[in-house]
């Protein structure tokens, strides 16, 4: 759903910017906490939260070169949103899709760096505040539960997409640069991005499950989901003693996770990525069949080396998209880390104890 330049006029694109500059502002502010926090942060800080966080935005980079067939002629990709919130934290969620559209404007020449307000806001603080809200609003009705969450957040990728949708739709009603009747797009933006809704939400819920099953400490949407020990002291239910961290255990744990978390980035941007559908998704599907993209414009960065996810002058596919993918997951993790670092940094001076705080 990466909006290119040319398809919502500049004032909107504009004022769509000031709205994700702003929500990018109260991120950095709210992902100091969540970077500090929880027991990866404790006695560690920035060291270990910071390369996990930079690692969910390559792995969301590396998912979205996987589209998925939906219908017809059409495809779709992750957005992200749910799975970077649910995992990190909706505040470090946002900054997560903000570095991956970022990096794919920049270098990839996908999505119009005009638009790039439009789709930090839809793609991003949209599909971030819809999600996660859902996904909590879920966790406070069903048992707490591993599987809960699991479920919540299936069900809050799966809404998120379409609101996404919808968000772009009333963005195009305001500023769209071709007049098109705005619920011939709605239904049509809506329809499709339910569909691929449902692939959103069941990489999503696969992902957080399998995180859960291995680290659920790591994951910040089931943080206080089971229920403390209990002991019986004196006839009295009190609650047991924290255990002990072994912290060498838990370092090489954490960095076996990182490890095997970007390895597995790499494989799917750089392997499995050359099977994936080559049809357009939905929002350029429907862009074609209703004439909604008629004034695109052609992106400023269309001469870069790595533009449409190949490298320049290699002329073998496969070995093109393989390495841009590559190079893709290398750049997203390398700058969303030094991001996530700085972040931190500023909430915990160096020469200050770590302190942490519970979420």
């Amino acid at each position: 759903m990466h909006v290119p330049d040319g398809m919502i006029n500049l004032p909107v694109s504009a004022a769509a910017g000031v709205v994700a500059a702003g929500a990018v502002a109260v991120s950095l502010r709210g992902a100091r906490r969540e970077l500090g926090s929880g027991p990866l942060a404790e006695g560690h800080g920035a060291e270990r939260t910071a390369p996990l966080a930079g690692l969910v935005a390559a792995f969301v980079f590396a998912v979205q070169m996987l589209n998925f067939p939906v219908a017809a002629g059409t495809s779709g990709h992750l957005l992200g949103g749910a799975l970077a919130a649910i995992l990190v934290g909706p505040f470090t969620g946002v900054l997560c899709i903000a570095v991956v559209l970022l990096m794919q404007g920049i270098l990839f020449a996908d999505g119009g760096l005009t638009a790039l307000g439009v789709n930090i806001t839809v793609m991003g603080v949209v599909t971030v505040i819809v999600s996660y809200g859902i996904f909590r609003g879920l966790l406070r009705i069903l048992p707490r539960k591993r599987r809960s969450v699991t479920v919540s957040a299936f069900v809050a990728a799966l809404v998120s997409v379409p609101a996404a949708a919808a968000a772009f739709t009333l963005l195009y009603a305001i500023g769209g640069t071709t007049h098109i009747p705005v619920g011939r797009v709605l239904t049509a933006m809506v329809g499709v991005h339910v569909l691929i809704g449902i692939g959103e939400a069941a990489i999503t819920a696969l992902t957080v499950g399998a995180v859960i099953a291995v680290r659920p400490d790591l994951v910040h949407g089931a943080r206080g989901l089971a229920a403390p020990l209990k002991l019986r002291v004196g006839g009295e239910l009190v609650d047991a003693p924290a255990p002990a961290p072994v912290a060498a255990a838990g370092s090489r744990s954490t960095r076996g996770l990182l490890a095997a978390g970007l390895g597995t980035a790499l494989l799917l941007a750089g392997v499995v990525s050359f099977y994936a559908s080559a049809s357009p998704d939905g929002l350029e599907k429907v862009a074609a069949d209703k004439g909604i993209d008629r004034k695109v414009e052609e992106h400023a960065a269309a001469d870069s080396p790595l533009a449409d996810y190949g490298v320049k002058d290699i002329s073998n596919t496969r070995l093109s998209g393989g390495l841009a993918g590559m190079i893709g997951v290398g750049a997203t993790v390398v700058v969303g880390s030094g991001i996530f670092y700085v972040v931190h940094r500023r909430r915990t001076p160096a020469n200050a104890p770590v302190t942490t705080g519970r979420s």
